[in-house]
């Protein structure tokens, strides 16, 4: 709470301080997610119509090119479950070792300046990815949801205390 620009006294808990910010930025969940979710989705569709020339990319990095399969039914489950923001902070360290695995794998030539992107934008999505394993999904998300119609003041407790 020593980071909260903005602190203000909770009436609905009539005890308790906590940081105004919190409700201020809620929204920003959802679009990070779909901003997040986006990448996979298409990356796993274009997987299933590009199938024949991903199994012989695949299979020139030494990967089998059966492999394509559970690839894109992973990206693109995975995609739909943190667009919804269920299971988020169960899904989120998996898909952060997901980029890490694939920017090893796929994007290690330096000497290609498009690998060097494609290698730091799989190293920025993994740190998104474990921020939300961190923090996960509570702004407009069906983890948020079911939480607060599990335990409402749990929630209100844990987002208070800048979980």
């Amino acid at each position: 709470m020593e980071d909260c620009p903005l602190r203000v006294f909770d009436y609905q808990s009539s005890y308790r301080v906590r940081c105004a910010m919190d409700d201020d930025y809620a929204w920003i969940d959802l679009p990070v997610r779909l901003l997040m979710a986006s990448l996979f989705l298409e990356s796993g569709i274009g997987k299933l119509f590009n199938s024949a020339a991903m199994e012989t990319y695949m299979r020139s990095f030494g990967v089998p090119g059966i492999l394509l399969w559970p690839a894109a039914a992973w990206e693109i489950g995975s995609s739909l479950l943190l667009a919804l923001g269920l299971g988020t902070r169960r899904i989120a360290p998996l898909l952060a070792g997901w980029c890490l695995l694939t920017a090893t794998i796929f994007h290690t030539n330096f000497s290609d300046h498009v690998m060097v992107i494609m290698f730091f934008k799989n190293m920025v999505m993994a740190g998104g990815f474990l921020m939300l394993a961190k923090y996960g999904a509570t702004g407009l998300s069906l983890d948020g949801w079911i939480e607060q119609k599990r335990d409402p003041d749990r929630v209100r407790d844990a987002r208070f205390s800048g979980r």
